[in-house]
C-alpha cells in the first residue's frame, strides 16, 4: 500500500515505515503529525485517485529529527567581464517516518 501525499507544498510517494526528508516543519521532535491532503491511494492494486484530494483519507507520521541538507553552490560568471560570484546555501530539512496510512 502507497500513497502519493502533499508535504510541505512537495507531492511525495511515501510507504508505511519508509523515512522521508522533506522541508522544514514547525513540529517539535517526536511530535505525531498527520497529512490530510492525499491525491492517491494504491491498496494492493485498488487504485483511488483524489479531485484534488481524497476526502478521509490522510497519512500519520513522527517527526525523527531536523537538520540541514548538503550545501548546494551557486556560482555565476560572465566570460571576458571579470565578473564571477559565488554563493552558496544549505537547505533547513526535517526528517519523519511514516507510521501509517489512512484509507
Amino acid at each position: 500500500m502507497y500513497a502519493i501525499v502533499e508535504i510541505a507544498g512537495q507531492q511525495f510517494k511515501v510507504n508505511k515505515d519508509q523515512k522521508v526528508y522533506v522541508h522544514r516543519l514547525p513540529n517539535a521532535e517526536g511530535d505525531k503529525v498527520t497529512f490530510d491532503k492525499v491525491l492517491l491511494l494504491d491498496n494492493n492494486g485498488a487504485v483511488t485517485v483524489g479531485a484534488p484530494a481524497i476526502n478521509g483519507a490522510s497519512v500519520e507520521a513522527k517527526v525523527l529529527k531536523h537538520l540541514k541538507g548538503d550545501k548546494v553552490l551557486v556560482f555565476k560568471k560572465k566570460r571576458r567581464k571579470g565578473y564571477k560570484v559565488k554563493n552558496g546555501h544549505r537547505q533547513y530539512l526535517t526528517q519523519i517516518v511514516i507510521e501509517s496510512i489512512i484509507g
